[in-house]
């Protein structure tokens, strides 16, 4: 023992638990000034181990109290976790390890310790579960030092709420291979099947209850703290201290957003947190398309590409009289509600704003217009996009080789169809054919248009073709009359026939007043 200062012995303990950081020194004092600097050493030495393996207990005066917290600092792995049900922890009491050791907290929330026994620990926090055993502990040995390492983790308990594509009920390990693993927001969100399109994820609510003994009269009426997630920030700024660490018995709920941003969704879509299992999406498709219907589409990929421009593809393509500024796709929410976005395709073809093509999700409806009105030039337009469909039907009548109904492709020239049909017979009117269309508007237009196989696509004499125009072609002036004097050679050789040569000599003479 040194005379000058009485401190009688000293012992160093390299604590594992902290990486080595600190050193217990356990001193025994016997005078005052000793006293002192023992006090003084402990301050400087003491490891804070409880203290690093817990966090920071909140204040629980009325000031502090409130309903809404901001979103804490990251922690480590052991930081503010709740003991309960099924916890391995070793329990080290510095000079004393007879009654150190490992023990399982049991079902009912209790731990059996030597000298003190069983009493209740569910609920704490590590550095509150240490100084309930030092407390306890106290009454066997002077200032006993108690370090509390948390070694097996039960699986926590969580509950997901909102727009998430499966919502439930969730056990998540945390032993992931000997390591402690703490799930965090978007682990659970992925582990629920992904968020929804119509998710706000500024918003995210995280219910945490209160440890047992944080509990003040004014908690016992709302225990639960509400931490507020804003996971936009993390895919923005990669700010991590949004994506939260979970403890046992949190809630997430994921609320719904008011107005969808269009240049949000496809970042959104491609969130890993987001709805891509690669799952097919079941969808409708109504209106001016060629198959309007309920839709199978498979989705291969890791990222959802399945939009709204794949989706009309899928239904055959627009019609001609498809208004492709004014289409809507009605979303139904989690909440019940139904969401109804609109979207300008036309902003598509002529600006490239991929944002109009919309990444859909379970339930969409895709809602196409009629437009009152079509200008050439934009139907011309509108028939060479990629969601219109590879082939159009015209239908040619009269006097060509294969008359009916013939496949071209959109924007085909007139004479393509007439070539599709087999060209001309030998009866035909070569010079000039009808040209006859159903408008948008429900008007049916006739135009005369002259035939010339060596003309370029134009719209005054070889115009492009639309979706079930008709062709008509005529008979030449020739071949009506032969037509029309053919029953007089026909009755000449009969007795009955030369009475029927006046009335085809009359039909003759009409013929010519006609031609």
């Amino acid at each position: 023992m040194d005379k000058k200062t009485g401190i009688s012995g000293y012992a160093y303990l390299a604590d594992s638990q902290v990486g080595n950081k600190g050193l217990t020194i356990a001193l025994g004092c016997r005078r005052p000034i000793a006293l002192a600097l023992c006090s003084l050493m402990s301050v400087a030495y003491l490891p804070s181990t409880a203290l690093a393996q817990s966090g920071v207990t909140p204040s629980t005066t009325p000031n502090n109290l409130v309903r809404s917290e901001p979103t804490p600092e990251l922690a480590t792995v052991e930081e503010g976790y709740i003991l309960g049900a099924g916890d391995r922890i070793r329990i080290d009491i510095f000079n004393v390890p007879e009654y150190s050791g490992e023990f399982l907290i049991l079902s009912d929330g209790t731990i059996n310790i030597p000298l003190i026994g069983r009493f209740p620990i569910q609920g704490m926090t590590l550095k509150q579960a240490s100084d309930e055993i030092s407390l306890r502990m106290a009454r066997f040995l002077k200032r006993p030092i108690v370090t509390i390492s948390l070694m097996g983790v039960r699986p926590i308990k969580i509950a997901i709420a909102g727009e998430i594509n499966r919502p439930g009920t969730y056990f998540i390990s945390l032993d992931d291979e000997d390591n402690l693993a703490i799930p965090t927001v978007t682990r659970a969100i992925e582990l629920a099947g992904g968020i929804t399109q119509a998710a706000d994820i500024r918003r995210i609510q995280v219910r945490r209850p209160r440890p047992g003994n944080e509990l003040t009269t004014l908690d016992n009426e709302n225990s639960d703290r509400i931490l507020n997630v804003n996971l936009w920030q993390l895919l923005q700024t990669a700010d991590l201290k949004q994506d939260l660490l979970l403890r046992d018995g949190d809630s997430i709920f994921i609320p719904t957003l008011t107005s969808v941003n269009l240049n949000e969704t496809s970042q959104l879509a491609a969130a890993s947190f987001s709805n891509n299992n690669g799952r097919p999406l079941n969808i409708a498709v109504v209106g001016e398309v060629k198959r309007p219907g309920p839709y199978t589409i498979a989705n291969n990929q890791s990222v959802n590409a399945t939009t709204v421009t794949r989706a009309i593809q899928q239904a055959g393509g627009i019609t001609q009289s498809a208004d492709i500024r004014d289409i809507q796709v009605r979303r139904v929410t989690k909440s019940g509600l139904e969401q109804l976005i609109d979207l300008d395709l036309w902003k598509l073809l002529q600006e490239g704003d991929l944002s109009q093509d919309l990444p859909l999700q379970e339930g969409d409806t895709i809602i196409v217009t009629k437009a009152s009105e079509l200008t050439p030039d934009e139907a011309t337009e509108l028939a060479s996009t990629s969601f219109s469909p590879e082939t159009i039907t015209v239908n040619v009548v009269g006097e060509t080789i294969r008359p009916g109904v013939v496949q071209v492709p959109p924007n085909a020239p007139m004479t393509q169809a007439l070539l599709a049909a087999g060209g001309f017979t030998s009866n035909a009117k070569k010079g000039s054919v009808e040209l006859i269309r159903l408008n948008p508007n429900g008007t049916v237009s006739q135009r005369d248009l002259p035939v010339d196989f060596s003309e370029a696509l134009n719209e005054d004499n070889n115009p492009a073709l639309q979706n079930n125009d008709t062709i008509v072609v005529k008979k030449s002036g020739a071949a009506r009359f032969a037509e029309s004097v053919s029953p007089i050679f026909s009755v000449l050789g009969t007795v009955t026939g030369i009475f029927a040569i006046p009335r085809s000599i009359d039909g003759l003479f009409r013929l010519l007043d006609i031609d």
